[in-house]
């Protein structure tokens, strides 16, 4: 199993015993079909927040129905406890899924934390040429996609602070990407993103990312405060994916 350095700040009580929980259950519903369980993202870098999935990848060896089944209710339980999200891979497919979903998996060799079993990417590496190619069309899409939220939830402020707390992720993740790319990857996809943000022009992008933590560690906003971040959340993806662009 792969050492990893101490989490930043511990995994809350409830959230390590129901993920302990749900790998035991898997270790005992798949036997040996389970190559490895592997935690990522904001949960394996120690800064799970309030609105975040506890996002876990399975390698299995084959896909058996009958001990699968085994596992659907654990699952069920696992997601409405911790926000648990799972992503249920074959060995077979891994370097597939990889070049497949490059964004998603560079994010999951920058922050993993293997639970059980072999680290199934200690020697993973995503092709240049897919990470630019996907990297530009999440962030289309993640561009289109803001405008649409921008313009349904923007009356709302519930909905629009659940926009807000949903875009973080993927402006995150693709941040790091971008800056890696570049050639100067930044600690986490959190600093990553506020290093771009500094190099934009115009003001107050400051208070756009704070907004932005606000509404992922705690969810409702200052009246007013969701919208107006939403908005400007549109700007910042067109501006990440202008830069994507330009990569070659």
């Amino acid at each position: 199993m792969e050492t990893h350095p101490p989490l930043s700040e511990p995994l809350p009580g409830p959230v390590a015993e129901g993920l302990d929980r749900f790998v035991r259950a898997a270790r005992e519903a798949l036997g040996p079909a389970l190559t490895s369980a592997t935690l990522f993202g904001s949960a394996a870098e120690g800064r799970l927040r309030a609105t975040s999935d506890v996002n876990v990848l399975l390698v299995l060896s084959k896909w058996e129905g009958a001990r699968v089944d085994a596992l659907r209710e654990p699952l069920r339980t696992a997601q409405a406890a911790i926000r648990l999200s799972a992503m249920f891979v074959l060995e077979e497919e891994v370097e597939a899924a990889i070049e497949a979903f490059p964004v998603k998996f560079a994010d999951i060799l920058r922050r993993r934390r293997v639970l059980h079993g072999p680290d199934p990417f200690a020697a993973g590496a995503v092709p240049r040429s897919a990470q630019v190619a996907n990297l530009r069309q999440v962030l289309l899409n993640l561009v289109l996609r803001l405008r649409e939220r921008y313009l349904a939830a923007s009356l709302r402020e519930e909905q629009a602070a659940r926009a807000v707390a949903e875009a973080a992720a993927p402006l995150r993740a693709s941040a790091a990407s971008l800056l890696e790319l570049e050639g100067r990857p930044a600690p986490s996809p959190r600093e990553a993103l506020e290093a771009v943000a500094r190099e934009l022009p115009g003001e107050g992008w400051t208070d756009v990312l704070r907004g932005l933590s606000l509404a992922r560690e705690r969810g409702p906003m200052a009246a007013g405060a969701a919208s107006a971040t939403l908005r400007r959340l549109v700007d910042l993806a067109q501006a990440l994916s202008g830069r994507a662009r330009a990569l070659r």
